[in-house]
């Protein structure tokens, strides 16, 4: 049989199907073994907000969107070009980001009677059969009945045959894609390397996907993309979240602290947890605690000890959290505060993103209670993002909070990593013993930078009292004298603003460094736009690009970089939060574009937003 093969660019996959259909391990199979070709990735996994949603249900579809080319990319794509649909829930949640045109990969069995009732068609219409989807091509495929069939001769009950046609979609796709199986299978064997039914299952499904593509005669074309032009090194498929645990066991190793980590599990911060709770051999130490309290104030500790004390947490969490916040600020010991952001307000969409804890981050704590606050703006961002936040506390005797969010600890990009050689030192002073001429220890005289020493309990002479009841400046005795109480607040105050003194300057990502527009982002935007920058620029527009990492203290420049252009957007996945303290602080006009929704800013929003501005500017 003559087949040809087609060689693409840019390539948008949509895994959708029941939260028990395996869609995310699907789609992380498929990303790791695109990550393998050099192929450049970014995944955007869509999590059911519903543990367990009724089977066949709207609520219930988990979803997985990878998108792999042979150019740079730097989001999941605003569209699909295939869409694999196990029931038709699936298809009726996501048909909306397929493009005209698209493949619809449809598991046939997943549109009976009972899956479209299911889904809330009306009686009567099945969208495979009612010309709905003329505008696409439909390859039907009854995965369910081939699954049972290629595993025929396995002893397992039915229910169990059937998780494993997510592998025979899978291996459809392998051969679609002309991909190597090899990676999963390896994959399949470490994991179910002692339960060999269920690994025999996985397999069997796993070729007989690809043997369909193979020898079916309705399919005449496979597709290819190129590996990507990227720069030389090695790389490897990495979330967030696993980044954000690589960057602390970096900073551990180049601090010398051990990692104590005292957190409470909560979507979607809890992988931070699982992942560092692997590496004892690193002198880690985990600790899952009884509540959001317990696990901060074990964290502060252990930051009084002299270890690097961490907490992982969501938005509902930093409330909880927010007295112990202020303990810490008090003591002004390093602290470091991750909070992977979720939407809300109370219990939200625990599944869903959103970046609506930046003013949380800055003023939601009792008292006049400064901190540092970082943002990672990628997966693969979160390494170094991490081991900077981990820099400033250490060296700035502070807590310091790390922002994230579901889209960054959830999404997946090639990452180059750095060799231990290539990481910035960080260097860490303790107090050890009392110095020429001191009679005792004073543990709030400060240093050029405003820090207070570090000195680990029970170093000869070097006893002090610690709480959160104001201190004396200098003596750290308690004092209810007002003028003390102002001048600390203020020297509190001063030491985080002097941060800006020993951080980088803010640069352009791209773009004039004046001109029309200047795109100011934080966070997770990062990609989308990047991506309408690019594409504003490539049409001859002066529109530029800044993405701020150090959110509190702003970078020395900011302000200057603002001035320079007639308009300054701020994209935000929230109500307007970034723009609120640009605007206090800079006095400038900024304009926002604000989507909450759970999803990501797509490029083509904003490349409309800017075609917007541009217009009512002329």
């Amino acid at each position: 049989m003559s087949r040809k093969e087609e060689v693409l660019q840019d390539v948008v996959i949509k895994f959708a199907g029941d939260s028990g259909d395996g869609m995310q391990l699907t789609g992380s199979q498929f990303t790791n073994n695109t990550a393998m070709l050099g192929i450049d990735l970014a995944t955007f996994p869509d999590f059911p907000a519903e543990i367990r949603a009724p089977q066949g249900t709207l609520p219930g579809v988990s979803g997985y969107q990878l998108r792999f080319s042979s150019d740079r990319v730097f989001t999941p794509g605003d569209e699909c070009d295939v869409l694999v649909a196990m029931n038709a829930a699936a298809l009726k949640t996501n048909l909306k980001t397929l493009k005209k045109g698209g493949k619809i990969i449809a598991n046939t069995d997943g549109f009976d009677s009972k899956n479209l009732r299911l889904a809330n068609y009306p009686d009567g219409v099945n969208p495979l059969d009612d010309g709905s989807l003329d505008n696409y091509e439909v390859i039907r495929m009854d995965v369910t009945r081939m699954t049972r069939e290629a595993l025929k001769d396995i002893t397992m009950g039915t229910k169990e045959k059937d998780r494993a046609k997510n592998m025979f979609v899978l291996g459809f796709l392998y051969w679609m894609y002309n991909r190597d199986m090899e990676n999963t299978i390896q994959f399949l064997k470490d994991k179910f390397g002692k339960k060999q039914e269920i690994l025999d299952s996985n397999v069997r499904a796993l070729q007989a996907g690809y043997n369909f593509g193979d020898t079916t005669e309705t399919f005449t074309t496979r597709y290819r993309v190129e590996r990507a032009s990227m720069e030389k090194g090695v790389y490897r498929s990495i979330m967030g979240n696993q980044a954000l645990t690589y960057g602390l066991i970096a900073a551990s190793q180049k601090t010398g602290l051990p990692i104590f980590l005292g957190s409470y599990p909560i979507t979607p911060a809890s992988d931070i947890l699982h992942e560092l709770s692997k590496y004892k051999t690193f002198g880690v130490k985990t600790f899952q605690a009884e509540d959001e309290i317990a696990g901060i104030t074990s964290a502060i500790g252990a930051a009084y000890g002299g270890s690097l004390g961490v907490t992982t947490t969501s938005g509902p969490g930093m409330a909880l959290k927010a007295e112990a916040m202020g303990l810490a600020v008090m003591l002004e010991i390093p602290l470091l505060i991750c909070n992977i952001q979720r939407g809300g307000p109370s219990t939200g969409l625990p599944t869903k993103t959103e970046q609506s804890d930046l003013l949380q981050a800055y003023y939601g704590r009792n008292g006049e209670c400064p901190m540092p606050v970082i943002a990672a703006s990628t997966p693969s961002d979160c390494f170094s993002a991490v081991y900077e936040a981990v820099r400033i506390a250490v060296q700035h005797m502070t807590p310091v909070i790390l922002l994230s969010d579901g889209y960054i600890a959830n999404g997946a990009e090639p990452w180059r990593f750095p060799k231990s050689d290539d990481l910035p030192p960080i260097e860490v002073k303790f107090k050890k013993e009392l110095g020429h001429g001191e009679d005792r220890f004073q543990p709030y005289l400060r240093d050029e930078k405003l820090v207070r020493p570090w000195a680990i309990p029970g170093t000869p002479g070097l006893e002090h009292r610690i709480g959160g009841l104001e201190k004396q400046n200098i003596t750290g005795n308690v004092s209810y004298d007002p003028e003390n109480h102002q001048l600390m607040v203020k020297i509190r105050q001063e030491k985080i603003d002097k941060i800006a003194d020993y951080i980088p300057e803010q640069k352009l990502d791209s773009g004039p460094s004046s001109g029309k527009i200047l795109v100011l982002g934080w966070g997770s935007t990062y990609g989308a736009i990047k991506s309408a920058v690019a594409e504003m620029q490539g049409q001859g527009y002066s529109v530029s690009h800044a993405h701020l990492r150090y959110v509190r203290p702003f970078p020395k420049n900011l302000g200057q970089i603002l001035k320079n252009f007639e308009m300054v957007l701020i994209p935000e996945i929230n109500n307007g939060q970034l723009i609120k303290i640009i605007r206090d602080q800079y006095l400038i006009d900024a304009k926002g574009y604000n989507k909450i929704m759970g999803v990501p800013i797509t490029k083509t929003e904003l490349v409309m937003k800017l075609h917007e501005m541009l217009g009512s500017a002329n």
